[in-house]
């Protein structure tokens, strides 16, 4: 029979992580994610704890995990804050995975040290203020010049996660990197040849404009970026020319992965923060758990976090035993991140007026769980990928 429980080596992490989250997180998150401001000491408690070095191999500085370990993390921190929960998913799925995934030995050697610990976050560059959901526009170029060995790299991104805090070492940029048509408009080449080239923060060409005023996630750091004759060395390129496209599909399958483990663990906070507030509210002479509408809001509630639990689940155990993943990792991106949007709203409805408070959690996870229905795929480009990997659309 199957057995879904976790291994003692998993429970273990699980504990471990809870009780930071619980007991640091908790504490804190709120004065962080009231005041807009990056939780430099929260992150660098991770880094301590190895979080950010869970999937990778102990000889680039890793805990010699892998991604369900990852996965178990997120979730458990997404139930207390998701500022905090981003901020580790973006910096090892988006930031330090295309390195490993991609990288030269000497670009691992140079920086997974500085990613596995947390010292250091890295960002990727991916989407375009006028690409949006559709990844492969990219307009963003990369022009190697001959003469100094290097590439030139001009154009914007946008809602990037990671980019413009004072411990970001790094950014991931797609780019074209073969032009596609002549100066007069002609065409040049049918095929656009996209790209990934590391761009180390502090590079001269490379502006990281404000942060931006958001609904949700205000503890973490997401910001535009821009680049105007941003020049680096020929060897930044990122695994083979003409393959970005390719690197971050790979890179975006297993990402959701991680945002519906991320999800669930919102779906789940839900739940708990509910629950311990059906018991002391008293309306009408009675808790309010006691009503039978509440409880079964509660029960909805939970059997949509149980099942997104094992959606993501299903998705990392495909991935780490190398088989075909990617329709999973769609249904447990879409399923985790709409069941976290339907238990917010429901937890705000059980928490009444103060629901819509700010010093309750809920509030939080109100104004946090839309995005997860946006960023890295939306929910119909998760719809579309699930129906292709069907064989039911052109």
């Amino acid at each position: 029979m199957l057995d879904h429980r976790l291994s003692t080596e998993y429970e273990e992490l699980r504990r471990t992580v809870a009780e930071f989250a619980n007991d640091r997180v908790a504490p804190k998150i709120g004065e962080y994610y009231e005041q807009n401001e990056f939780p430099y000491e929260i992150v660098r408690e991770m880094g301590e704890m190895g979080l950010f070095g869970l999937p990778f191999p102990e000889e680039y500085g890793g805990m010699g995990g892998d991604y369900f370990a990852l996965g178990i993390a997120l979730e458990e921190l997404a139930r207390v804050d998701s500022s905090v929960a981003i901020t580790l998913e973006a910096a090892v799925s988006l930031g330090a995975m295309p390195v490993y995934r991609f990288g030269t030995e000497e670009q691992k050697r140079t920086w997974l040290p500085k990613l596995t610990s947390g010292e250091t976050l890295g960002a990727f560059g991916l989407t375009e203020p006028e690409g949006g959901s559709d990844a492969g526009a990219t307009r963003t170029t990369a022009r190697y010049d001959e003469a100094t060995d290097e590439w030139v790299i001009n154009g914007t991104k946008c809602f990037i996660t990671n980019s413009g805090t004072d411990i970001t070492g790094l950014v991931t940029v797609t780019a074209l990197t073969e032009p596609t048509t002549r100066a007069d408009g002609a065409a040049l080449s049918p095929t656009r040849e996209i790209s990934s080239i590391i761009v180390p923060a502090g590079t001269p060409g490379f502006q990281v404009s404000k942060k931006y005023s958001k609904v949700g996630w205000n503890a973490s750091d997401t910001r535009e970026l821009s680049f105007t004759d941003c020049r680096v060395p020929a060897a930044n390129l990122l695994g083979e020319r003409g393959r970005g496209y390719a690197q971050f599909l790979r890179i975006l399958d297993e990402g959701r992965i991680a945002i519906a483990a991320l999800a669930t663990g919102l779906a789940q906070g839900c739940v708990d923060q509910s629950v311990a507030y059906a018991g002391q509210r008293r309306a009408f002479g009675r808790p309010i758990g006691a009503n039978q509408v509440i409880q079964f809001k509660l029960a909805d509630m939970e059997m949509r976090a149980h099942t997104a639990r094992l959606a993501w689940r299903d998705a990392a155990s495909r991935l780490l035993h190398s088989e075909p993943f990617k329709k999973e990792a769609a249904i447990a991106k879409l399923y985790a991140s709409e069941a976290a949007v339907d238990n917010a709203r429901e937890a705000t409805q059980i928490h009444g007026g103060y629901g819509f408070m700010n010093e309750f959690p809920v509030a939080r996870f109100w104004r946090d769980c839309k995005i997860l229905e946006i960023g890295e795929g939306t929910s119909e480009v998760q719809r579309m990928l699930i129906a292709r990997e069907l064989g039911v659309t052109s």
